[in-house]
């Protein structure tokens, strides 16, 4: 067994020369074409005899490809693009990437998901082991989690009134926030000799259940669902706002492009508001009862919400009704998750299945047998299950969204487990359970290389304003929250051409009559300009004007009789019903 170090090994790039830099291998650029290039010199060789098969120039005929030389000039400009771009993506990977992801290396017959955590410790360095603690607060469970998106700190909110934001880089404690400033005597056991919490709160406690918590766009805000109502708090402990409107909430979701919060309550209503102006964007009823389950689409904004029925509900801000209703299991739906890629998403029912669902078709990829309470995809799409004391996770190591067990972690006797979540940047997986909170290491789960444009987990105080301030202006409206937001900026597909009314077909034909009698008539010769011949050509034009509109409307009166006619000889018997026409006639 092999066990490669927690987000990998950072390559040294210590004086480096520009030969250097310009230096990549052909196998690191060909990861990045689009397959082989077009070779615009290639002759094709055409057999004219096979009659005597020798080499004699006669049987074969030469035949150039591309004889125009213009597109054979834009071709070549454009493999020369494709290679450029393949060259410089190989070139950042090398060296604006520089850390590799870790995974499992099992080894002989051996199973990955047979290897304890005890194993991957002994094999990691010291700052990875200390990842890999178990906090034990047994008077405050169970606990529900939530990371920045960074992942650098953590939210944690134990169901009996613990609130605490922690600092994972040094293992600080920035808030412990208990309501009304009441001290009480409990402490907290950390289960793991390498770790040391660097910093220490003020102990304090909410006089109320608290059921989710979740972060704002960063790590100074955070919403805590409480047992009547919603509040929002800063990261010194202050409360801020009392949101009334949302009642009893169950859980809740923040959709960062759009600076919304979607919670739903116990009376099954959803409703989203606007964290920048305070604005209640809309709230509505679902009609399908309490639902505890809620979970946001990164790809596009959409919330799905699971229902008792076994239905998974997909909806958004600017419509009562939900865009798509699934039936997902023959049970109430238990857990919920999305892919980073948005198109991939699992379920999880009390018919003991977990359904992973293709959601550009919505159709059924895979159906594995287990129950689970929680779900969580990792941003290296490793899907983390979770019922009792056990925790299983999942892999696709074949590219065919065929999903396989990598990874299993018992918990102690008695621990019952109530959230995972994977830390975003790290390859560690916190569990909220009803004794406190662990961390343990999942080789393999997070993106190796950050974006410090995108999240940042070593920002300064400055970066962070500037970052607020950019995302404020970049903010999306609620109305772009659809499935498919590819459609945003395209034309609209003109409609059907709806048939004209009785009224307005008189009107067109009224108006033809009018427009062929103000026509004028030549004057003709003698004997040919008589006003009954005048007469006659006037009646001739009438009815040349009348004669399409006429005969579109017996187009469609010939139609509606053959639909009826049809509908008249599908109302046979059923066991006569083979004897009927197939295409009737008027």
């Amino acid at each position: 067994m092999g066990a490669r170090q927690e987000n990998g090994t950072p390559r040294k790039l210590a004086s480096v020369t520009e030969e250097e830099i310009a230096n990549v291998t052909d196998n690191e650029v060909r990861k990045y074409l689009r397959g082989e290039g077009a070779n615009l010199e290639v002759w094709t060789i055409v057999v004219t005899s096979w009659d005597t098969l020798d080499e004699s120039p006669e049987n074969f005929m030469y035949l150039q490809v591309i004889q125009d030389k213009k597109l054979k000039g834009q071709l070549a400009f454009r493999e020369e693009l494709y290679g450029k771009s393949a060259k410089a993506a190989a070139k950042a990977e090398k060296w604006l990437m520089p850390t590799e992801g870790g995974y499992l290396d099992a080894e002989g017959i051996e199973k990955t998901w047979r290897i304890k955590q005890d194993t991957i410790a002994r094999e990691v360095d010291i700052s990875s082991s200390k990842k890999q603690y178990d906090i034990v607060l047994p008077d405050f469970g169970p606990y529900t989690l939530d990371f920045t998106s960074s992942g650098r700190y953590m939210a944690a909110a134990g169901h009996k009134g613990h609130l605490a934001i922690i600092d994972l880089q040094n293992l600080g404690v920035i808030k412990e926030l208990q309501d009304e400033m009441m001290l009480i005597g409990v402490t907290g056991i950390v289960v793991n000799e390498n770790v040391e919490f660097r910093g220490r709160g003020t102990l304090m406690y909410v006089r109320e259940a608290v059921r989710d918590v979740v972060f704002l766009h960063n790590e100074l805000f955070f919403a805590a669902a409480q047992n009547k109502y919603l509040y929002i708090y800063n990261r010194d402990g202050t409360e801020l706002h009392c949101l009334k409107e949302h009642g009893a909430v169950l859980k809740l979701q923040f959709l960062k492009n759009h600076f919304l919060l979607a919670s739903i309550n116990n009376f099954g209503q959803l409703h989203y508001q606007d964290v920048t102006t305070g604005e209640m964007v809309n709230s509505y009823r679902t009609g399908l009862g309490r639902s505890d389950v809620l979970q946001v689409n990164p790809f596009n904004g959409v919330i799905a919400s699971g229902h008792s029925g076994g239905t998974v509900n997909m909806w958004k801000p600017t419509s009562a009704a939900p865009l798509v209703k699934m039936l997902c299991h023959h049970g109430p739906v238990t857990g919920l998750a999305f892919h980073p890629n948005g198109h991939l998403m699992a379920t999880a029912g009390m018919d003991k299945k977990i359904k992973l669902w293709d959601l550009r078709k919505f159709q059924v990829l895979q159906t594995l047998p287990g129950h689970a309470k929680t779900l969580d995809f990792s941003q290296k799409g490793l899907l983390a299950t979770a019922t009792g004391s056990f925790i299983q996770v999942l892999g696709d190591f074949s590219g065919s969204q065929k999903y396989s067990r990598y990874m299993g972690h018992s918990m102690a006797k008695g621990y019952q487990i109530q959230k995972v979540s994977f830390r975003p940047y790290e390859d560690v997986l916190g569990i909220g359970h009803s004794m406190g909170w662990s961390s343990i290491l999942i080789p393999g789960a997070g993106e190796p290389n950050f974006d410090s444009w995108v999240a940042n987990p070593f920002e300064t105080s400055k970066q962070r304003r500037e970052k607020e301030v950019r995302s404020l202006l970049d903010k999306l409206p609620a109305e772009a929250i659809m499935l498919d937001p590819s459609k945003i900026g395209t034309v609209r597909s003109a409609r059907k051409k709806e048939k004209p009314t009785k009224q307005e077909r008189e009107a067109e034909i009224e108006a033809a009559v009018a427009a062929a009698k103000s026509v004028l008539l030549k004057k003709k010769t003698k004997g040919r300009n008589k006003p009954s011949k005048l007469v006659k050509k006037r009646q001739q034009g009438i009815e040349r004007a009348k004669r399409p509109l006429l005969e579109q409307q017996m187009e469609e009166e010939l139609s509606k009789k053959k639909k009826r006619k049809m509908s008249e000889d599908n109302q046979l018997p059923k066991s006569l019903q083979r004897f009927a026409r197939k295409t009737a006639t008027a």
